[in-house]
């Protein structure tokens, strides 16, 4: 008995002791565990709780200048006060609406971007529990049939959104609606990108007072931004083209181009003519910045890693003392034409200018006259895109390509004459020139304008044969054809290529039947625009070579210092684009025609030219028209008006051509009195590129002796 009591009473220990064995193996696993975890991995522990995500962001630097071809700046920067804001990836609306409130007590911020939708959005961050009442338990149990998640979510609110009343928005002070156009722009900016808040008439009391209390401000900075300068106003401003504003960013139709090379959403790009086409060159080397983040998105450092470099500067080919006086000029005949016609519809003039060796284009000016929606009153606005953007009608000054087309044809040869009287074909009005001008050969038929002479050129491509009062049978696929592609060796009714975008080509007629093919001769039926009557005199001035135009001339690399250019990156060399087809004889058979019009008495011209000392040569132009202006509908409705187009195109000195000139004024009269706008513009943009040379020789001659008398009273002599 006494046996089996001290058998049990000594089994008790030994469980105890294996059990205790047991929890000692326990622990002793479980700290040696945690001494592999601490002494064996704890510093990668330590580095994934400490992990930190390294973002790169581009920061946007001033584009590149633009000086015209004598040095003169004609688009520039002018730097800003500026405030803005960086968003965390973590940032919560509420804190956002924070720094808005505590921004709205130290800046003035503009309303003139506030939408109602906006001042909806804001007053249900204000009135949550109003906003929540306004869609019943009942209506979002019946949305819950048909959607869930986020898509739910957006049905709710925009059933709070349009319930929210007049009287509801306009309890909304001053003070909300300023702290709302903060906060509009605090939330519509990127993740750890920069976002303008205000950059406009920035006070230094503002700009000093963010400064101050920019711990208190989180994400906002002070800064400098920068904005578009043209120091001559509007002169050329259309062509030179714009830039987006800060918070239209990157266009959306180009938006998948432009972030595949480097562009933030909110950079600021060229969207139009000059800006736009060169935009890769003018937008510069963005600085780049590395800004370090925790796990949450807040910023913990930031770490530049490149300076920024402002865009590369553009010299262009203009002449802005003449493509100013240029303008002058044609605002003063507009004017002076418009009172001797008394025309309403006469309401803007065009011109190019062009270096005939090399394409450059060294002014183009446009004038057009339109009415202030405010005043009423009339006033006149830039239009230098019209030389590229508009076709018309020009009439005889396209004949020097009409004469070319027959020498390469065969359909007439140098010298040949054809009898200028009025030419009747069954059925058709009677064509002929603007007077019987009696036998004339192809040079005659440039001075004094045939119009008839054309006509058989025209006939005799066409393979037809003119019998008076009887029918014209004429291929006129194969002549369109021929005309057309021997125009298009000159640059007429086809792209002259010109390093600008949106150039029109002009319009093309149906060859319907052979009055139209006669009409296309003498420049009255298909349209060009006034580029391509520069490149057209272009290529006749320089014996046959289409040159490229070219409105940049050069790419610079910028200088910081004042406003002098910097080293050359890249010159625009002189491009051919074709040489038109032609013997060397009769391109200087055309040209002798030319000078005619101008130097030799019974010119078309020669009252206007005979008397220069630049030794002239062009051609005019008088087309029948039909009016397809602004104010067609309202003054003709669906009818057709009848109107005079004016051009001209012309080069000088005529042995060594250094300038070519293209003309045009559309729908210069119609009833009323005729005018010579197209001539006298001619003769005074001419007579001003000639004055403007020789007083720039005088003043290098000037200079030049000045610098020599210098050097020898340097030197003792």
């Amino acid at each position: 008995m006494n046996k089996k009591k001290e058998k049990k009473k000594s089994h008790i220990p030994f469980r105890l002791n294996l059990l205790f064995l047991i929890v000692f193996i326990s622990f002793s696993v479980l700290i040696l565990r945690l001494g592999v975890v601490q002494i064996v991995y704890g510093d990668d522990y330590k580095r994934e709780i400490e992990r930190t995500e390294d973002v790169t962001v581009n920061n946007p630097v001033p584009r590149g200048k633009m000086y015209d071809r004598t040095g003169k700046v004609i688009v520039d920067n002018i730097p800003q006060n500026a405030i803005t804001y960086t968003k965390n990836a973590g940032v919560k609306q509420d804190d956002m609406l924070k720094v808005a409130n505590k921004l709205a007590v130290l800046i003035e911020k503009d309303l003139d971007k506030v939408q109602e939708g906006d001042k909806r959005d804001f007053w249900i961050m204000k009135n949550q529990k109003r906003a929540d009442k306004k869609v019943s338990e009942k209506e979002i149990d019946k949305l819950k049939e048909n959607f869930e998640g986020k898509e739910l979510d957006k049905k709710i609110y925009r059933l709070k959104r349009d319930r929210i009343t007049e009287e509801e928005l306009n309890e909304l002070t001053a003070e909300d609606l300023e702290v709302l156009a903060i906060y509009r722009e605090l939330s519509t900016g990127y993740a750890l990108t920069p976002q303008i808040v205000k950059n406009r008439n920035v006070t230094p009391e503002e700009f000093a007072v963010v400064s101050e209390n920019l711990q208190l401000l989180p994400g906002v900075d002070t800064t400098t931004d920068w904005e578009r300068y043209y120091p001559f106003d509007s002169t050329l401003k259309s062509v030179l083209g714009k830039v987006t504003e800060s918070e239209e960013g990157l266009p959306a139709d180009m938006l998948d181009y432009y972030l595949a090379r480097d562009y933030s959403r909110n950079d600021r790009v060229g969207k139009s003519y000059i800006e736009q086409q060169y935009e890769e060159v003018l937008h510069g080397q963005k600085a780049k910045v590395k800004n370090v983040t925790d796990k949450a998105g807040k910023v913990l450092e930031t770490i530049p890693i490149t300076d920024g470099k402002r865009g590369r500067d553009l010299v262009l080919s203009i002449d802005m003392e003449l493509q100013q006086a240029t303008e002058k000029i044609i605002e003063e005949e507009l004017k002076k034409a418009k009172n001797i016609s008394g025309t309403s519809l006469l309401d803007r003039a065009n011109v190019v200018i062009m270096d005939p060796r090399t394409g450059e284009v060294l002014t183009m000016a446009g004038r057009q006259i339109v009415k202030d929606k405010e005043t009423g009153q009339e006033v006149m606005q830039d239009d230098a895109l019209g030389n590229i953007s508009m076709a018309y009608n020009v009439g005889s000054a396209v004949k020097g390509a009409t004469i070319m087309t027959g020498y390469n044809t065969g359909a007439i040869k140098p010298g040949e004459r054809y009898l200028d009287t009025p030419m009747k074909i069954h059925q058709t009005p009677v064509k002929k020139s603007w007077k019987p001008l009696g036998v004339v050969n192809d040079l005659d038929a440039l001075k004094r304008s045939s119009n008839v002479y054309m006509f058989h050129i025209a006939i005799n491509i066409g393979d037809g044969k003119y019998i008076p009062n009887g029918t014209l049978p004429l291929n006129l696929k194969y002549g369109f054809k021929t005309m057309r592609e021997s125009f298009a060796q000159y640059g007429l009714g086809v792209r002259t290529e010109i390093d600008l975008p949106n150039e029109q080509i002009g319009f093309k007629g149906p060859a319907e039947n052979p009055g139209l093919l006669l009409d296309f001769s003498i420049g009255q039926y298909d349209t060009y625009s006034n580029m391509q009557l520069a490149q057209y005199a272009s290529t006749i001035a320089n014996g046959g070579n289409r040159m490229k135009p070219h409105i940049v001339k050069s790419i610079h690399e910028p200088l910081m210092e004042n406003h002098e250019i910097g080293p050359i990156v890249q010159e625009i060399s002189p491009k051919v684009l074709n040489r038109a087809e032609g013997h060397v004889e009769w391109f200087e058979r055309v040209q002798e025609g030319f000078k005619k019009v101008a130097q030799e008495p019974g010119g078309t011209a020669y009252s206007f030219f005979g008397d220069k000392d630049y030794n002239p040569a062009g051609k005019t132009g008088t087309a029948q028209a039909f009016y397809d202006g602004p104010d067609k509908e309202e003054k003709f409705g669906k009818e057709l008006h009848e109107v005079i187009n004016l051009s001209f195109v012309g080069y000088a000195p005529a042995d060594e051509p250094e300038m070519a000139i293209a003309v045009i004024v559309p729908w210069a009269y119609d009833s009323g009195k005729g005018h010579n706008m197209n001539l006298e513009l001619a003769e005074r943009v001419m007579d001003t590129y000639f004055e403007l040379k020789k007083q720039r020789q005088m003043g290098n001659e000037s200079a030049k002796n000045t610098g020599e008398i210098n050097e020898r009273n340097e030197d003792g002599l």
